[in-house]
């Protein structure tokens, strides 16, 4: 694609001529519409939030962009007819997203990104965690069994085809009639082998998109910085600003020699993309355009005051507290011990990122006043709909509060099952699995169940080379006991409570089968009735299972049951309040699809007296610099680089930029989506979002909701000055677009 581009004269008189054209007539926009024509000032912080169809930004979402600074056409960022953006963006094995960065199939991701891989190739002799990785050439690639990353060829609504003949349905018959709707939509598709096609509900099921994808399933790992740097302030600076992290990793796609998807194959060849991104060596600008392409994982903008009530007041404080119990006590033993920082070094992260989410979230959506503010909103959408005669939907906001309070109770014991048992406790969590296995065989018969105990089997020689059961088992004492005192089984005190999980803790762990690789191959030796009785005798497994049936016959249904009314409830709602409030545009909530969404770099004010600037640099680092700490230790060599200034051509006026922030809105999923200029050209890497935004889940602020970007030239600086590794240089195409 080649990337538009317009003389600064031109760029002025076109934007001119936009704002002329808006002081005409008002148009649609997301929270509110554009200033009158007796307003001076447009205010372009209400163009910005959304998580927008890349399918569908000709018209108001072109505009807006125009406006914020982009000089890209849609077509230039989704197209079907022509190479476009949307080829070089992948989602990175299901979770989150990578990029294509030269004409050989690298592709650019995050270090967190490519984490379970980079730990999953180190060992106590080769410890690429703390050392880093960067293949010397191609043969020196690593693979990654299992790894996938997906491109999506082409998205289309179908929201009328999949409606077609439901008019008069509900329940069971409508489902099955959307179903064969579905069918009908994906069969009348020509198709490759290689390619998949998906029907996807958008807002909450009013709307739906055909997705045809195409899975590659050859990726081979080909560099990262080490931990000291890919992850610099670990989870102390994880969700804030300044941040000062190089989270980045390479990966290549490999295909067959057609260049269509193949299983990984050592005749297999560097994959040739539609497009793949060049890169900006300028840096970046307070008020410079910034485009995020990826695949944002699940928001939810639209829910009532009274879930957001819930989730500030119920349901994070509890979450939060279970695993800030579980984290403390890993902690305290991953700085023991460096063979123990390496095996929890991934386990400790994933339950730490939510956790420090959670605390975020709360702050934030009490600091932008959220709750207040969906209930003005639900006072003038009550109002409207009386004004309007619009009796159907006169009810929907008692019904969500007289909903909330049921779905508050079963929620929070769910909740607390899944952070338990499912989550932070390894032991009962492989109970879990084994529990599962033995319905398998009392639901499909010995076949089914022998098939499954082999892929358990493989599957768990990995959890137990990063399991120690002494720090398990202090979990499972302590969070047990949190367990029981929200739901208590005994009248005993809180000392009485302490000292029996205490009990049980040693005596399931001392006596378990269950505790080591060995003991379970023990335990499921022999046919399934063997197996089972073998089972049924580990204190461990007894436990366990006891909760997992709970979980099933009790927890699942109650949550489930009221959730799918509120589901039914917010469908009609979404539906409601884009016919009472026809000025407001909607955009889908985020799916895990593909999706952009646009803003601008800015520094914010979190609060009165406190202002961040928009870039933090190398001197940063220095200046967190902690020698030994794991957190926050700087090698030897990154300081030579520093203290010389050896920054080759990658640094800002003698200074080297590592992170910076925008006004993009990002979630989940959206780890690893490149950050693309005004041309289309890549500046810099999304990882993360501060802490105060992360509210931006439920409700976007432009004051005060951030993403947080790897500058490009931090990365450019860290491969060829840090690393050497001068042939990935030497792949890309670095590009000066403000020259």
């Amino acid at each position: 694609m080649a990337p538009l581009r317009e003389s600064k004269n031109m760029k002025h008189l076109h934007l001119l001529l936009i704002i002329s054209i808006l002081t005409l007539a008002s148009f649609k926009t997301q929270q509110s519409t554009i200033p009158q024509p007796q307003q001076s000032k447009i205010d372009i912080s209400k163009m910005q939030g959304g998580m927008w169809v890349p399918s569908e930004l000709e018209g108001m979402n072109e505009t807006e962009m125009r406006i914020l600074g982009s000089n890209m056409s849609a077509s230039d960022i989704y197209s079907t007819t022509k190479p476009s953006l949307k080829d070089a963006i992948v989602q990175f094995n299901g979770g989150c997203t990578a990029e294509i960065i030269s004409d050989q199939g690298l592709i650019l991701t995050n270090h967190h990104c490519g984490y379970g891989a980079i730990q999953s190739h180190s060992s106590v002799e080769n410890d690429y965690l703390s050392k880093g990785f960067w293949a010397k050439d191609k043969k020196s690639e690593l693979p990654n069994p299992g790894m996938v990353v997906t491109f999506v060829t082409r998205m289309e609504k179908v929201t009328e085809q999949m409606f077609l003949g439901t008019e008069a349905l509900q329940g069971e018959a409508l489902e099955k009639k959307m179903q064969q709707n579905r069918e009908t939509i994906k069969k009348t598709l020509q198709l490759e082998s290689w390619q998949e096609a998906h029907v996807k509900a958008f807002n909450k099921g009013n709307q739906f998109y055909l997705i045809v994808s195409e899975d590659y399933k050859d990726i081979r790992w080909v560099g990262a910085p080490p931990s000291s740097i890919g992850k610099f302030g670990a989870d102390t600076d994880n969700w804030m600003w300044p941040r000062h992290s190089g989270d980045f990793s390479l990966f290549r796609i490999y295909a067959d020699k057609n260049n269509n998807p193949a299983e990984y194959n050592e005749n297999n060849v560097p994959f040739k993309p539609k497009h793949f991104l060049p890169i900006s060596l300028d840096g970046v600008e307070t008020g410079d355009f910034t485009l995020i392409f990826g695949f944002p994982g699940r928001t939810d903008e639209y829910l009532p005051a009274v879930a957001i009530d819930q989730i500030v007041n119920k349901l994070n404080p509890e979450k939060i507290a279970l695993r800030e119990a579980s984290l403390a006590i890993m902690d305290k033993y991953m700085r023991q011990d460096e063979q123990t920082k390496i095996q929890y070094a991934s386990k400790f992260a994933g339950i730490a990122n939510y956790w420090k989410k959670w605390i975020g979230e709360s702050q934030g959506l009490i600091q932008s006043k959220a709750i207040e503010q969906k209930r003005t909103l639900e006072s003038q959408f009550q109002k409207l709909v009386e004004e309007k005669g619009l009796t159907q939907y006169q009810n929907l906001i008692s019904d969500f509060d007289k909903l909330y309070v049921e779905y508050g109770e079963a929620a929070q014991a769910r909740d607390y099952w899944i952070e338990v048992v499912y989550r932070n406790v390894e032991l009962l969590n492989l109970t879990f699995k084994l529990y599962q296995l033995e319905q398998t065989y009392s639901k499909k018969g010995e076949e089914a169940f022998t098939k499954q105990k082999d892929q358990l089997l493989k599957g768990l020689k990995g959890f137990y080379k990063n399991y120690n059961p002494n720090i398990d088992q202090e979990i499972f004492a302590k969070l047990l006991y949190m367990y029981d005192a929200r739901y208590p089984t005994t009248r005993l005190s809180e000392e009485g409570r302490v000292k029996q999980w205490q009990q049980t803790a040693k005596e399931v762990y001392s006596e378990s089968n269950l505790t080591s690789y060995n003991g379970l191959v023990e335990m499921l030796s022999g046919n399934a009735k063997i197996v089972i009785d073998n089972l049924k005798s580990d204190k461990a497994y007894k436990l366990g299972a006891s909760y997992s049936e709970k979980f099933f016959k009790e927890l699942n249904p109650n949550y489930y049951a009221v959730k799918d009314q509120l589901d039914a409830v917010q469908k009609e709602y979404i539906k409601a309040m884009q016919e009472v409030f026809p000025n407001k545009r909607f955009f889908p909530d985020a799916n895990s699809t593909l999706r952009i969404t646009y803003g601008q770099v800015k520094g914010y004010a979190p609060k009165d007296g406190m202002e961040y600037l928009p870039v933090s640099y190398l001197k940063g680092i220095m200046e967190k610099y902690k020698p030994g700490d794991y957190e926050f230790d700087v090698s030897q060599k990154l300081q030579d680089l520093y203290n010389t200034k050896n920054f080759g051509s990658y640094h800002d006026n003698g200074k080297m930029p590592v992170n910076f922030i925008g006004t993009n809105h990002t979630t989940g999923g959206n780890s690893g989506s490149p950050v693309l200029d005004a041309d289309g050209n890549l500046i810099g890497l999304n990882f993360d979002r501060v802490w105060e935004g992360t509210m931006s889940d439920y409700n976007y602020d432009a004051e005060i909701c951030r993403n947080i970007m790897v500058d490009a030239r931090y990365i450019l600086f860290i491969i060829d000055k840090y690393a050497g590794a001068t042939h990935l240089i030497d792949e890309m195409k670095l590009v000066h677009p403000k020259k």
